[in-house]
């Protein structure tokens, strides 16, 4: 998703400490990470009903086509006969 590498993490790390403070540090990232699970269960939630939407759309567009096809009428042959061609 983010393409961040070890040295992008270091500085930001270093930036942190350095603005926060290493006291306030580590309840800044417990209040981090419960709004980034905030953030990925929504995104989560968002996705499932989009993909709800998508399957209702499908199963109506399917079932639409279903009732526009005619019925097929089964032809059955009689024990003994074989069936003709065409």
């Amino acid at each position: 998703m983010f393409d961040i590498g070890w040295s992008e993490i270091l500085v930001i790390i270093v930036v942190a400490i350095v603005v926060v403070g290493p006291k306030e540090l580590p309840r800044l990232m417990g209040t981090f990470g419960r709004y980034a699970g905030k953030l990925r269960r929504a995104a989560a939630e968002f996705q499932r009903q989009f993909d709800d939407a998508i399957r209702d759309t499908e199963m109506a567009e399917v079932k639409k086509a279903m009732e526009a096809q005619p019925a097929f009428a089964v032809r059955t042959v009689p024990a003994g006969e074989r069936p003709r061609a065409g």
